[in-house]
């Protein structure tokens, strides 16, 4: 599958003072295969691997002193091969089972700097809790699902994925209708690269599915992982409401009736730590940096993956339904969910959005993102139509802002005198990208 983080191995390998790259992510967003993959592609398959979960016994390596060199030599005996510095990639697969050998990267950059030595894991986390993380000395990376436009290419839908990468004008209604197809079916399937080839082999949602609700299985079982620091069940029991909540400012309180505040609070920090989902944090839009304009205690999230929040909010149909068919507020929710999944995956900074609470009315825009030293304020509608009350008042509180824009099912336009421009939904990502925002 191409990813698009392999653009971005590329640039570390060859980077200027490149320093050990430590991957992080959920389990199954596809760190491992992609670091093989560009393995491949840059190092003519010489990658050593090593897999700290599949195999505990490597972590005494790293027990008795972090001596790269050391370490190095022990390495090279258990695979019987030389690891050159400069010609060979060395990887470190779930890396979190082992904390120490975390701290030994610093040691790699400072002893071996001309290695390529890439590390990845879930869940790191909860294992950089225990241990003094080597600030200064490697360089990280976030993972997410696959975007829309990755799920095209996989789906081998090459030329949909080009127009809306290269789309400089507005695509044909014919053109966006097909995209629109293929979108509803990635707002079913998800971006999970397992759930995207099970869908290439079979065909099948029903088979799709199934393999979405074993790997929401697989989340719940690492709940034992660190449920020392929260009630298993509370666990459970937040999961399941936030995935209905996306979209929704949230509310502690309104997460479990079965447990007091401060436990519910501690179990959607330990979800939000396992990258179950993304908080996003309202700001207001008086200036830049917006992260110096929250409001920690208004918050929404961005769930991991859109299929997997379709399953959790109960899509188990075997064939595809038509969107008609399925409630306003299953859509409207998907829809937000798809541009934050986009944005997320494609920004380098933190989404935000707009929250004014007064005596007797409220307003809210879904996002702000800021780029190049703007600020653009977001709008989702799930529909081709829709009131735009609250971005309207956002643009005349804040008249510095130049242009907001609004996705919708399908509809192009610009209002210059209103400072509002309407893109198509698929369009999330493509948006970033006109920002100048490198992938």
């Amino acid at each position: 599958m191409n990813r698009q983080i392999i653009k971005q191995l590329l640039k570390w390998k060859d980077a200027y003072g490149r320093k050990p790259l430590l991957i992080r992510g959920a389990r199954q967003v596809g760190k491992t295969h992609s670091v093989k993959e560009f393995g491949k592609i840059s190092f003519s398959g010489r990658v050593f691997s090593f897999n700290f979960e599949r195999n505990p016994e490597l972590h005494r390596i790293f027990e008795e002193n972090l001596d790269s060199n050391r370490i190095l030599s022990e390495l090279e005996l258990l695979v019987n091969k030389k690891i050159i510095p400069g010609d060979d990639l060395l990887f470190f697969d779930e890396i979190q089972d082992c904390p120490k050998a975390i701290m030994a990267l610093r040691y790699f950059y400072e002893q071996n700097p001309k290695l390529h030595l890439i590390a990845a894991g879930s869940l790191i986390e909860f294992a950089l809790k225990d241990i003094s993380f080597p600030v200064g000395r490697i360089q990280t990376m976030v993972m997410y699902p696959m975007t829309f436009i990755e799920f095209l290419i996989a789906t081998r839908n090459d030329l949909l994925a080009g127009k809306i990468s290269d789309a400089h004008e507005n695509l044909s209604d014919t053109v966006v209708e097909i995209i629109n197809k293929e979108l509803y079916n990635y707002f079913i399937i998800g971006g999970m690269p397992e759930c995207v080839q099970t869908y290439i082999d079979t065909g099948s949602l029903i088979d799709v599915v199934q393999v979405q609700t074993d790997l929401i299985t697989t989340f719940r079982q690492d709940f034992s992982k660190y449920a020392g620091h929260s009630d298993k069940r509370c666990l459970n029991s937040v999961l399941s409401s936030i995935s209905g909540r996306i979209g929704k400012q949230i509310k502690y309180s309104h997460l479990s009736e079965d447990f007091s505040q401060p436990t519910i609070k501690k179990a959607f920090e330990l979800l939000e730590t396992a990258r179950l989902f993304t908080r996003v944090q309202a700001a207001s839009p008086a200036g830049i940096p917006l992260k110096t304009n929250t409001s920690p205690k208004k918050i929404k999230v961005v769930f991991l993956d859109i299929g997997l929040l379709s399953n959790l909010n109960g899509y188990y149909s075997t064939i595809p339904i038509h969107k008609q068919k399925l409630s306003t507020a299953f859509i409207g929710m998907m829809a937000e969910q798809f541009v934050g999944q986009e944005l997320r995956a494609v920004m380098e900074k933190d989404l935000y959005y707009w929250n004014r609470e007064v005596r007797g009315s409220s307003a809210e825009t879904d996002y702000l993102i800021e780029q190049d030293g703007e600020i653009f304020p977001i709008e989702v509608k799930s529909g081709t139509s829709g009131r735009l009350t609250s971005l309207h008042l956002l643009l005349k509180t804040y008249p510095g802002i130049k242009t907001a824009y609004v996705f919708t099912e399908n509809k192009y336009g610009n209002l210059p005198d209103q400072k509002i421009q309407f893109l198509p939904l698929f369009e999330a990502q493509s948006l970033v990208k006109k920002q100048d925002v490198s992938l």
